[in-house]
């Protein structure tokens, strides 16, 4: 882990906290300084009774949490998920390269991999991966989408409209003529409409869930396969 990302307020008692769990302790109460190297955050640690050691390993787990972004929806059923992941530096060709293996095979497709400058991308018709550069390294940016809408969903809405519009002429038949079994083919094509959507909406959530653990785990991959940089030695007056 490098030394040169500084921690903001709201992850400084993030880690604080978790290692004083980690180690059965109450997270102390000199959490609230920012702008904190790893480094720094050892040491201010240390002077809380808090071993140095678990405070790499909470600063670890922070850093290895991906963001995850809302679904986009589309009557209620997700078509959209997508999450990112910052990573510590650029990756190097075969880096990058391993990574575009990790989506083909979790995807079971070929894809497409494009190259600008620092930047990269992969994509499919389904699946989106782009590597930005940022102020601290490079953020990993992984999207999945799909059709809310497919035959089975078209057949459900007419069928749902066709039985509104049955049930509402056949209604007034009744009140016209006195209750009829017709009523029941336009109240069973609107349950059979509905359900049809219905069961649209279920494999969609069902779909969404999937992509988002793939996502993840493409992520973690990613985190654990582009670690920091060493540290250049330090300089030595007397060496020549």
């Amino acid at each position: 882990m490098s030394d040169k990302h500084r921690y903001g307020d709201d992850e400084v008692r993030e880690i604080f906290s978790l290692a004083a769990e980690a180690q059965d302790a109450a997270p102390p109460a000199a959490a609230a300084r920012s702008e904190l190297t790893l480094r720094e955050l050892q040491e201010v640690g240390r002077e809380v009774g808090l071993d140095p050691e678990r405070v790499a390993e909470a600063a670890a787990l922070l850093d290895g949490r991906s963001e995850t972004f809302p679904r986009r929806t589309f009557l209620g059923a997700p078509s959209r998920v997508s999450l990112a992941t910052d990573l510590p530096r650029a990756p190097t060709d075969r880096e990058w390269e391993v990574v575009a293996g990790e989506l083909r095979e979790t995807f079971g497709a070929r894809g497409r991999v494009i190259s600008r400058g620092s930047a990269h991308e992969w994509m499919d018709g389904e699946v989106h991966a782009v590597l930005e550069p940022t102020a601290t390294g490079q953020r990993l940016r992984l999207d999945a989408r799909t059709s809310p809408v497919n035959a089975g969903t078209v057949a459900g809405g007419f069928g749902l409209l066709a039985g509104l519009l049955s049930l509402v002429t056949s209604a007034l038949d009744a009140a016209t003529f006195g209750p009829v079994l017709e009523l029941l083919l336009p109240a069973l094509l609107m349950l059979v409409g509905a359900g049809a959507i219905g069961l649209n909406v279920l494999r969609l959530r069902q779909w969404a869930e999937d992509r988002e653990d793939r996502l993840e785990d493409i992520a973690d991959r990613a985190r654990r396969l582009i670690e920091p940089s060493p540290d250049p030695p330090a300089d030595r007056g007397g060496a020549r």
